[in-house]
């Protein structure tokens, strides 16, 4: 297919209506009483960093707050164990910039964030998330450029909290299967991984 791609910001603005007094001054460079009080009743959240070898979409759960306010610009994340990949938090220690996207369990608004990140394995500051007996590896120490709210429409449109919506998707151990042409994986890797992986939440 021949397709024409906009070049120009303009172009795109041209297809697009004027933005709607809301949406230009929803956007707040500190965390404000009531976006911190969103952001704390957040257990999950999604973080997108950018770093040498491209971009990096990757999400984050938490038994409590997904991160600890600390003041109006700051807050922190603590890293739990994951699968050792680290590709977010080899792209902040390459350049820093980082989104985060807040979601709350069947609330249809999202919450967004945009700033800098840095990491620190400050042991005082990782036992202060102790769990279990367990401390994450690192802590993200992020500085807020921009906090703003997010419309409904994307979560609308997709009913996104209706369980009635779920469907069978296909495994991560028929996944890796695939991907790894039978050398990993397999009906072996998904049998009781709910489990294994409840072994490692804290570890």
């Amino acid at each position: 297919m021949d397709l024409e791609y906009i070049q120009e910001v303009s172009e795109l603005e041209s297809l697009y209506g004027e933005v709607s007094e809301g949406a230009r001054r929803k956007g707040s460079p500190v965390l404000t009483p009531l976006y911190t009080q969103w952001i704390e009743a957040s257990k999950f959240c999604v973080i997108s960093t950018v770093g040498k070898t491209g971009t990096d979409a990757s999400p984050r759960g938490d038994i409590g707050p997904v991160v600890r306010i600390i003041d109006e610009k700051t807050m922190h994340m603590p890293d739990w164990r994951g699968n050792n990949r680290i590709d977010s938090l080899r792209n902040i220690v390459e350049d820093g910039r980082i989104s985060l996207m807040f979601m709350v369990s069947g609330v249809n608004d999202v919450v967004r964030v945009n700033g800098t990140a840095k990491i620190t394995a400050s042991n005082i500051l990782r036992e202060s998330y102790a769990h279990e007996g367990h401390i994450p590896t690192c802590v993200l120490i992020i500085s807020l450029d921009e906090v703003y709210v997010h419309c409904p429409k994307s979560i609308l449109r997709s009913d996104f909290w209706n369980t009635k919506n779920t469907v069978e998707v296909p495994t991560i151990g028929s996944i890796l299967k695939e991907v790894t042409t039978n050398e990993v994986g397999g009906a072996d890797f998904d049998k009781d991984l709910s489990k294994r992986a409840e072994k490692t939440l804290w570890s």
